[in-house]
C-alpha cells in the first residue's frame, strides 16, 4: 500500500471539511486549553502557560461565552452556501446526463486545458489514462511495481461523489459554477466511461444516462488506497493524529525557529526582471489617464478577468508581452485575430469560453493584448 504525499491529500482533505467542524462535538470531549494546544495539525502539551516553550496560551479562553460579532445567518443564506457533496453522497442533487452529451460538453469546456479525452494538456493535469490494473495489483500486493500508477481519475480519485462536486464548483477554470447539474452529470459520465469504470457491471457506452441513483453505485478503484482514513466520526481525529506524527511528511514535533539573526536587513541580490516577460516595472508613479488610457484600462481589466488564465501561461497560449510569440500572429492582421478570438481557433473556444463577452469587448481585449505584445 502506498501512502500519499502532502499534495495528494488535497482531494481527501476536502472530504473532511464538514466533519472537521465537529472535531470537538458532543461525542468528543474538547481538550482543556490548560492541557494542550493544536497548531498546524501538531498537538503540543501546554507547560507553564505556553506550548513549544515559546507560545503563550490564553487559559481564560474557555470562559468566553460565544461570539459577539456578526449575526446568525438566515436559513436561505445557509442553504446558498451549503453546496458541498460528501464522500457518503450527502448533498448530491438530482440530475441526469448521457456519455454522448458529456463528450460534447468536455470538448467545449474542458479539452482546451485537459486535452482530448482528458489525456493531458499543457500546464494542466491529465484526467484519464492512468494504469488502473497496476493500481489494483498494488492494492492486493503492495510490493508489485516500483512506481505507483500515473495519476488519473480512475487510479487516484477515491469517490465519484466528490468528483461530481469538484466539477460543479471548480470547473470550467475560466468560469466555475456555470454548468448546470445535468451538464455536470454528463461530463462525469463521460470521464467515468473513458476510464472504463463500470456501474453494476455495465460499461458506460455513448447512450448510457448517468443519474443520481446510478452515480451512487459507483465504487472507485482506489477507494481504499488513501491513508489515513478520514471518513466517519473518527476521521478528523485520524487526520490530526497522522499530522501530529513527525515521521509523516516531515511534520515537525517541536519548534525549530531559534537563534534567528536580529537587527539585520537581508537584501535580495537577484534582479527582479531576470527571465520575466514583460520585464517588471520599477516605476512607482501612475500616469494620468487620457480617454485612450481609460479605454485601455477597461480592456486590461477584462483581459485579467477573462483571458489571463490562459494567456498568462506560456505553456497554454501565446503569452501576452512576448513579442516573438505574437509577431507572426500580428502579421495576420487584426481582422483575422478578431475572427479567431470571437469564433474560436484550434484549442481556444469561442471568446475564450466567455460567452457573456460582446464582440466589441473581445475586439477591445485583442487590441489590448496586441498593444502589449509589440
Amino acid at each position: 500500500m502506498f501512502t500519499l504525499e502532502v499534495k495528494k491529500l488535497s482531494k481527501v482533505v476536502a472530504l473532511t471539511l464538514f466533519a472537521a467542524t465537529s472535531i470537538f462535538a458532543a461525542d468528543v470531549k474538547a481538550p482543556s486549553f490548560k492541557e494542550r494546544a493544536i497548531d498546524g495539525g501538531v498537538d503540543y502539551k501546554v507547560v507553564k502557560g505556553s506550548y513549544a516553550g515559546v507560545y503563550k496560551v490564553n487559559e481564560k479562553a474557555e470562559a468566553a461565552k460565544g461570539f459577539t460579532y456578526g449575526r446568525k445567518p438566515t436559513a436561505n443564506e445557509i442553504k446558498a452556501s451549503d453546496i458541498d457533496v460528501r464522500y457518503d453522497w450527502q448533498g448530491l442533487p438530482d440530475g441526469k446526463g448521457s456519455v454522448a452529451q458529456g463528450d460534447e460538453l468536455f470538448a467545449k469546456h474542458c479539452a482546451m486545458c485537459h486535452g482530448d479525452m482528458g489525456t493531458g494538456g499543457k500546464g494542466y493535469p491529465k484526467l484519464t489514462g492512468g494504469d488502473i490494473e497496476t493500481l489494483k495489483n498494488q492494492l492486493v500486493d503492495p510490493e508489485k511495481g516500483d512506481e505507483p500508477p500515473e495519476r488519473s481519475i480512475g487510479a487516484y480519485w477515491p469517490y465519484a461523489s466528490t468528483l461530481w462536486w469538484y466539477v460543479k464548483t471548480g470547473m470550467p477554470f475560466p468560469h466555475p459554477m456555470s454548468l448546470t447539474n445535468d451538464e455536470v452529470y454528463a461530463i462525469v459520465a463521460y470521464l467515468l466511461s473513458v476510464e472504463e469504470i463500470q456501474i453494476d457491471g455495465q460499461d458506460l457506452d455513448d447512450d448510457f444516462v448517468l443519474t443520481k441513483e446510478k452515480l451512487m453505485k459507483v465504487v472507485m478503484p482506489n477507494v481504499n488506497g488513501f491513508y489515513p482514513d478520514v471518513n466517519g466520526k473518527d476521521g478528523p481525529m485520524n487526520m490530526k493524529k497522522f499530522l501530529s506524527d513527525g515521521k509523516n511528511y516531515g511534520t515537525p514535533t517541536k519548534r525549530c525557529m531559534k537563534n534567528c539573526p536580529t537587527g539585520k536587513v537581508v537584501h535580495i541580490k537577484a534582479k527582479l526582471d531576470d527571465g520575466i516577460i514583460p520585464p517588471v516595472s520599477t516605476k512607482r508613479d501612475l500616469p494620468k489617464e487620457t480617454g485612450e488610457k481609460k479605454a485601455d484600462s477597461k480592456f486590461a481589466k477584462l483581459y485579467e478577468a477573462k483571458c489571463s488564465a490562459c494567456h498568462g501561461n506560456a505553456a497554454i497560449a501565446p503569452l501576452v508581452g512576448n513579442k516573438d510569440a505574437w509577431a507572426a500572429r500580428i502579421k495576420q492582421g487584426k481582422d483575422t485575430l478578431y475572427k479567431h478570438a470571437i469564433g474560436g481557433f484550434k484549442g481556444m473556444p469561442a471568446k475564450g469560453g466567455n460567452a457573456d463577452l460582446s464582440d466589441a469587448d473581445v475586439k477591445g481585449i485583442v487590441d489590448y493584448m496586441v498593444s502589449k505584445s509589440k
